[in-house]
């Protein structure tokens, strides 16, 4: 019987070595705890939840709610043992982090498919089936190892700007243009006139911002080079207006003049469903993006897809690396899995090492990969970390935007995610029906 080989037993380590082992494949899985720990970590378990016990919302209206439900059709190890533990939380799905976590860790060390090897990985084999599923502090030597192979395509710091829903922009505040006339109208014009501006940025530069700690600053060059838009503005009123929303080579069709500032939405996908807020990486926290942002006028009453983060992630740009199944287009015995492919939350790391488990067994066996259609949350991160027109690749968790458009408009925003849970889980019933999610 062939092995694969898994490198990290977190979430998606956990549960890549699950799916391949119960389709009667042995695993090899490579562990450095309890020998080495990142700072983040602090227990000897596998699949250990560091900065929350909550897994999100467990109704199937939210997106957290259908990605759960569709891990749960295709047999998740993590939805299964978070069900198992989980603890009062209102809506939410939260567990007890311990009895998860060592949970986990009892099936995947008594699996007779599953071998667990308690070494620091220094060498990825390129010749054997293997799935990367080594974290957001993945070790330096094996960074460095992850760096040669993916052709210098690797980020340590995750410095992101949000990005909003196309649909919720107010486009009656909003004109598209490029800079001077060049080219398409690639961007989304948000302008501002004095008075606005001013207000806009008294509020940017008081809103509170979130603490980041020790380990995510490790090193202050990286940190000074991803300088987030509040702590620019403090350089001076005008800063901005001579950066991120310098105004110049736009005229804003109401007034036919320049405005006094603006800001730039970019789409994020070739359906444009999405849109990033040019040069507004942030620090500060969720609630105060969206309400400072939202002084922003075409942005007031703007729903987040993902706000703006800056921590110690290392991940890759997986839309020019991986492919749909998360296999490494440039060696196809290699697999990446986990945060490290751009997938943002604890569930989310865990559907993607489920898929590239399930794919690493049919590579193994010459079947046809298994993608999930894009109407699908699944399918659709799948999609979002492996297509090549994202632009500025950053990190994306589940959510309702990046999922197809419904074939008819819903104004309300509970009905509205209702219909799209109904369309995944119909896709998915009749994919199981048929067999096709073995």
């Amino acid at each position: 019987m062939s092995t694969i080989k898994v490198i990290g037993a977190g979430l998606a380590g956990c549960e890549a070595a699950y799916q391949i082992a119960e389709r009667n494949i042995e695993v090899e899985l490579y562990e450095m705890k309890p020998h080495k720990k990142t700072p983040a970590h602090k227990s000897d378990n596998f699949a250990e939840l560091v900065c929350s016990n909550s897994l999100k919302a467990m109704r199937l209206e939210s997106a957290a709610g259908l990605l759960k439900e569709e891990m749960r059709m295709l047999n998740s190890l993590l939805v299964k043992c978070a069900d198992k533990c989980k603890v009062p939380a209102g809506g939410a799905l939260a567990v007890n982090r311990d009895d998860f976590s060592s949970m986990v860790t009892n099936i995947i060390k008594n699996h007779p498919n599953i071998k667990v090897i308690e070494k620091e990985v220094t060498e990825i084999p390129t010749d054997n089936i293997t799935v990367i599923a080594s974290g957001p502090l993945t070790s330096e030597i094996l960074a460095d190892k992850i760096f040669d192979i993916c052709g210098g395509s690797l980020s340590f710091f995750d410095a992101a700007a949000p990005i909003v829903k196309a649909e919720s922009i107010d486009v009656n505040y909003a004109f598209t243009a490029s800079r001077y006339d060049r080219g398409e109208d690639d961007y989304i014009n948000c302008p501002m006139n004095k008075e606005e501006y001013e207000a806009f940025y008294e509020q940017l530069v008081s809103a509170e911002r979130t603490p980041l700690h020790n380990v995510d600053v490790a090193n202050p060059k990286v940190y000074e080079g991803c300088m987030p838009v509040e702590i620019m503005a403090q350089r001076g009123i005008d800063t901005l207006r001579f950066g991120a929303m310098k105004p110049v080579g736009l005229k804003d069709p109401r007034t036919n003049h320049r405005p006094w500032a603006v800001l730039q939405l970019r789409t994020e996908n070739a359906d444009k469903t999405m849109y990033n807020l040019v040069g507004f990486q942030t620090n500060l926290k969720f609630g105060e993006q969206k309400r400072v942002f939202g002084m922003i006028p075409a942005l007031k009453n703007a729903e987040f897809i993902r706000y703006g983060v800056m921590h110690r992630n290392t991940f890759i740009n997986s839309p020019m690396l991986l492919n749909a199944d998360f296999n490494l287009r440039i060696n196809n015995n290699i697999f990446f899995a986990g945060q490290i492919t751009g997938v943002e939350g604890y569930m989310e790391s865990g559907v993607s090492g489920l898929m590239a488990g399930i794919n690493a067994v049919r590579k193994l066996k010459n079947l046809n990969p298994l993608i999930l259609p894009k109407e699908t949350m699944t399918g659709a991160l799948s999609r979002y970390i492996s297509d090549v027109s994202v632009s500025n690749f950053q990190p994306m968790g589940a959510n309702m935007g990046i999922l197809p458009p419904l074939e008819i408009h819903i104004k309300d925003k509970k009905e509205r995610a209702k219909q799209y849970a109904g369309r995944s889980l119909a896709i998915l019933n009749q994919m199981k029906e048929k067999g096709e999610l073995i």
